[in-house]
């Protein structure tokens, strides 16, 4: 069957040289976005109640661009003026570029890892006597504790930002030849809403294994799987398969 239209549970891109666009018009395809799921800050007074004072801190550990947004909205929720001897450690070039966003980057103390958080303990171990604070989602990878404990480091992990299921009712009688998952939470999204849903002739296109399982475990068919070596990214994935059934 045909490609004529494609959900992605993601939000719109900002940027106007986004591959999604070329790839709309390119394959002459409808693309549409829409989050399945969103991130909401836990209020400064729940994580006080967790006996968190950011002044026991010298070391914050981002793991990701929501980290660093949801921690300084924290510390400003707590009137807590972030000193300038505060050091970062963060787990990929893009969450380090993003601090600039709060931070003057040259005048501050940024340690940064190359993708993984298994690439950045190293640096965070060289630091063992600082006192690490890792503002944390509640879907927390279950390794990241783990690494942390197994380097022996004084540190504490708080829950500063949820991953919220979104209210998808207006889509009940909307249907799309394909729908893009990144995540199992995008997955439980999809049944929270739908709990009937069936998949019949709806494609669905993955991206990483953990979010194939979550696929599979409810019963449902991956059409298209990213990322591989022949394609890398989602589009390049969803442009291979287009092309496939599209000429026929």
């Amino acid at each position: 069957m045909k490609v004529k239209t494609i959900l992605v549970s993601q939000p719109e891109p900002k940027v106007e040289n986004s591959p999604y666009f070329e790839l709309q018009e390119k394959q002459k395809v409808k693309i549409d976005f829409r989050p399945f799921i969103h991130v909401e800050g836990v209020p400064a007074k729940e994580i006080r109640m967790e006996k968190v004072d950011l002044n026991n801190y010298s070391a914050i550990i981002l793991t990701s661009r929501n980290a660093v947004d949801h921690f300084f909205r924290v510390a400003d929720e707590m009137r807590f003026k972030v000193p300038d001897s505060m050091k970062y450690f963060c787990q990929s070039e893009a969450v380090a570029y993003y601090l600039q966003k709060y931070v003057v980057y040259r005048k501050r103390k940024i340690y940064v890892g190359k993708r993984t958080f298994a690439e950045l303990s190293p640096l965070i171990k060289k630091y063992k006597d600082e006192s690490f604070l890792l503002p944390a989602t509640d879907k927390l990878k279950p390794e990241v504790p783990e690494i942390l404990n197994d380097l022996g480091i004084k540190w504490k992990k708080s829950t500063f930002y949820r991953t919220v299921i979104s209210d998808l009712s207006d889509l009940e009688n909307v249907f799309y030849d394909i729908l893009v998952f990144f995540s199992p939470s995008g997955i439980d999204s999809l049944f929270h809403n739908f709990p009937d849903f069936k998949q019949n002739n709806t494609r669905i296109a993955v991206f990483g294994n953990t979010t194939i399982k979550a696929v599979e475990d409810k019963g449902l068919r991956v059409d298209i799987a990213a990322p591989t070596p022949e394609t890398p990214s989602m589009t390049m994935a969803l442009e291979k398969y287009i092309e496939s059934v599209n000429k026929k």
